[in-house]
């Protein structure tokens, strides 16, 4: 894997950044749960179980695929 360092201000949750990035390319289908879940720091349950937070389905529909199932 490659490294990216990051500068932000001591105010920002890391963790949280880090989760951001994670589920976002997990989302995209560039990273798996595993990995997704190391690149945080944490294990893959936590990743899994936490991923709904950022608005990211672990089951592979989007917010509007959801909706329009739960509309239907």
């Amino acid at each position: 894997m490659k490294t990216l360092t990051l500068q932000i201000p001591d105010t920002v949750d890391e963790k949280d950044i880090k989760m951001q990035v994670a589920t976002s390319l997990f989302e995209k289908g560039v990273l798996s749960s595993g990995q997704a879940a190391q690149l945080v720091g944490i294990s893959k349950r936590e990743f899994l179980e936490t991923a709904g937070n950022y608005g990211t389905s672990i089951f592979g529909e989007t917010t509007e695929d959801i909706e329009k199932i739960m509309n239907e």
